[in-house]
């Protein structure tokens, strides 16, 4: 059996679907990927047992065939070939002959039979559709404060709430928290599922900033998005959620507005002279003034000073300004409110007219 086809052409799929393959893992065969051709189309399958990433190409083939080759290898194989250059791929038992321009690599195969693919649940589902661009939007707008193998394994991911004509998602690591809230076209009903980190961020990565449809489904146990001609299944975290909603603070009183870019310059360089392990920075806010002090145990500090437009009482609190930082980055808008209660008190993060983004980031002691 054997294949032609532009080099450009395999580089893609290849890219899309190798990225979720482990390097470490107990079964051989999931560190290859799955190939398959019918009728004239080239399918590719990666999974790590929990996500699973295919996607089609079309292609000239002879016949149908199926087979599993080590996803890095064939990944660097086209990756080092020169651009515009054509394969040809000849399909054999248990190996697999790639040539190209004067090179030569035969690769060793595992059965396809044997390869663990994961299969859609039947079981009822919430649909949701969205534009692209639009969801990609949103995940960044939460993603970055998601945890990272946290013992607490439900923080490892994001909850999506679907609550009627809503898209609610959440993100925390138990120090700060993301909220952002999408409109839906019509009212899909409520269900609440955690979709895990690395569904995320491969999500991030896949999504294009177009006005294409992707396709949601979300069950008990499983999610699913289908958007160009990609296909991903996730398994979802079993566990409990914590209440977001008693995390988010109404009412705080002291609130100002400030230019997004303008207090990220200055936090970015009040924080070069912070403690490298604890990141603290203060805050203190007094009339028409915001300071920021960081200091590090070489007794080193740094200072910075903006006007802002403020008649509340006067703060003075002490945040990780990594997270801050976090916020600053990822939330695209000129302008952003920052409300606080008292000196001891968590800060509200928003968008100025705009109740479908809140951060909150709790303090600690400097």
């Amino acid at each position: 059996m054997n294949i032609e086809i532009d080099r450009d052409t395999l580089l893609d799929p290849l890219s899309n679907v190798a990225g979720i393959v482990e390097r470490k893992l107990s079964l051989p065969i999931l560190s290859n990927i799955l190939l398959e051709g019918s009728q004239g189309n080239l399918r590719f399958t990666a999974t790590d047992l929990e996500m699973q990433i295919s996607l089609s190409v079309q292609t000239k083939l002879e016949d149908a065939f199926e087979t599993t080759i080590s996803a890095r290898k064939i990944l660097d194989i086209t990756r080092a070939l020169p651009e515009k250059s054509k394969l040809n791929i000849q399909i054999n038992d248990t190996s697999v002959l790639v040539k190209a321009l004067k090179s030569k690599f035969n690769l060793q195969s595992l059965a396809a039979k044997d390869y663990p693919v994961m299969k859609k649940d039947e079981e009822e589902s919430t649909f949701v559709k969205l534009k692209q661009k639009e969801f990609k939007n949103i995940l960044k707008q939460v993603d970055f404060s998601m945890a990272q193998q946290d013992i607490r394994y439900y923080l490892n991911g994001l909850l999506f709430e679907v609550d009627n004509q809503k898209l609610n998602i959440v993100g925390t690591d138990g120090h700060r928290l993301s909220f952002t809230s999408i409109k839906l076209e019509k009212d899909f009903g409520k269900i609440q599922t955690i979709i895990p980190r690395k569904t995320i961020l491969e999500l991030v990565k896949l999504l294009e900033d177009g006005d294409d449809d992707i396709e949601i489904n979300i069950s008990k146990t499983q999610a699913h998005f289908h958007f160009n001609n990609i296909d991903l299944i996730t398994k979802v975290i079993d566990g409990k959620f914590p209440d977001y909603s008693r995390v988010i603070p109404v009412g705080h009183p002291n609130i100002f507005e400030i230019d997004r870019q303008a207090l990220l310059t200055a936090m970015q360089r009040a924080s070069i002279l912070s403690n490298e392990k604890y990141r603290g920075i203060r805050i203190v806010i007094t009339k028409n003034n915001l300071k920021m002090i960081s200091t590090n145990s070489e007794q080193e500090q740094a200072e910075e000073e903006m006007e802002i437009k403020y008649e509340g009482e006067e703060i003075d609190v002490g945040f990780n300004v990594t997270y801050l930082i976090d916020v600053l980055n990822n939330i695209q808008f000129d302008k952003l409110n920052f409300a606080f209660k008292d000196s001891s008190s968590s800060c509200l993060v928003t968008i100025p007219n705009n109740e479908d983004y809140k951060y909150v980031v709790m303090p600690m002691r400097i």
